[in-house]
């Protein structure tokens, strides 16, 4: 049974609705973001919860993506006619399948595994139609505009859909969740989310509204401590390496070893994507971790902590 538009919990800020998804929007689910111009109705992704109340999404007059992953895009298969935008880095992962297997990296029998769980859980809809837009691309809505800021990290595309004048920023993925930044797909790197956790702090918004968990921050104070402690988790991972590492000692460990050690995902927790996903997010770190000396790596392609 669909659920009214008056019966969605949903908060009001300026043009913004955010409507939101199940337990604050948790992963599969999230929070939907709808901004409304004098002119133009804009959707800005389009997560699982669109699926049970589709009459919000369904005037639209365009939906323009944050970014593209499998829980961002599940309500697409609702607006076929709907023009649908993604950043010019992103948007091959929304044209086509093999556009999306590039954009995760996964091996190809995981990824042929996942097409199933990306069918029938998410619901994911090739746009071959879908616009590509750059960095500080505007949209005019009537009254208000909508900026995308550029910040990868997360994905290549990654970008935060800034409403102005009234500063609400969506941040997307840049969730503020205790889980930490994710940065374990192809087109995913942890310098450049780290950039871009400096230069989210320094938006001129005054609200703050993620696709995952926290939903919507009005207070500057609240939101820093969380992005903080955020951006900490990135930390935290390569201490837990280089020490992992310092317990093998003189027999130091392999990329495949670190692997399931697990640094991303508690140890038991098992997917069709954690393999790849620790794989990446490892690499990301070693990448920082040798060259600042922490970490060596010998020509057997083995891994020892260096000392303190």
């Amino acid at each position: 049974m669909q659920e009214a538009a008056n019966d969605i919990p949903q908060m009001q800020i300026g043009p913004v609705t955010v409507y939101f998804g199940e337990k604050n929007g948790k992963y599969p689910d999230g929070n939907l973001v709808v901004i409304t111009g004098s002119d133009t109705k804009m959707v800005c992704d389009t997560p699982k919860s669109v699926n049970r109340f589709p009459e919000v999404v369904r005037d639209a007059d365009l939906v323009v993506q944050g970014h593209v992953h499998e829980d961002h895009v599940c309500g697409l298969h609702l607006l076929p006619e709907t023009p649908v935008f993604a950043h010019e880095e992103d948007v091959r992962a929304l044209r086509s399948v093999e556009g999306l297997r590039a954009h995760y990296g996964y091996p190809e029998d995981v990824f042929i595994r996942m097409l199933d769980k990306l069918d029938e859980e998410f619901q994911y809809t090739p746009r071959p139609d879908a616009q590509a837009y750059e960095d500080d691309a505007v949209w005019e809505l009537g009254g208000c505009r909508v900026r995308a800021v550029h910040m990868p990290g997360h994905t290549r595309g990654h970008s935060v859909l800034l409403v102005e004048p009234h500063g609400v920023a969506f941040i997307g993925d840049i969730d503020l969740a205790g889980f930490g930044p994710y940065y374990g797909d192809a087109t995913s790197n942890l310098l450049q989310f780290q950039r871009s956790l400096e230069r989210v702090e320094r938006l001129p918004a005054k609200a703050w509204i993620t696709s995952h968990h926290k939903g919507v921050i009005t207070d500057r104070k609240q939101f820093v401590e969380l992005l903080h402690a955020f951006g900490d988790k990135i930390k935290q991972r390569s201490d837990r390496i280089v020490e992992a590492l310092r317990e093998a000692g003189e027999a130091g460990m392999s990329l495949d070893e670190l692997v399931q050690h697990r640094f991303l995902y508690p140890q038991g927790f098992e997917d069709l994507f954690v393999d790849a996903a620790e794989r990446k997010t490892i690499t990301e770190h070693l990448a920082m971790l040798v060259p600042e000396g922490r970490v060596r790596e010998d020509a057997d392609g083995r891994l020892y902590a260096m000392a303190a």
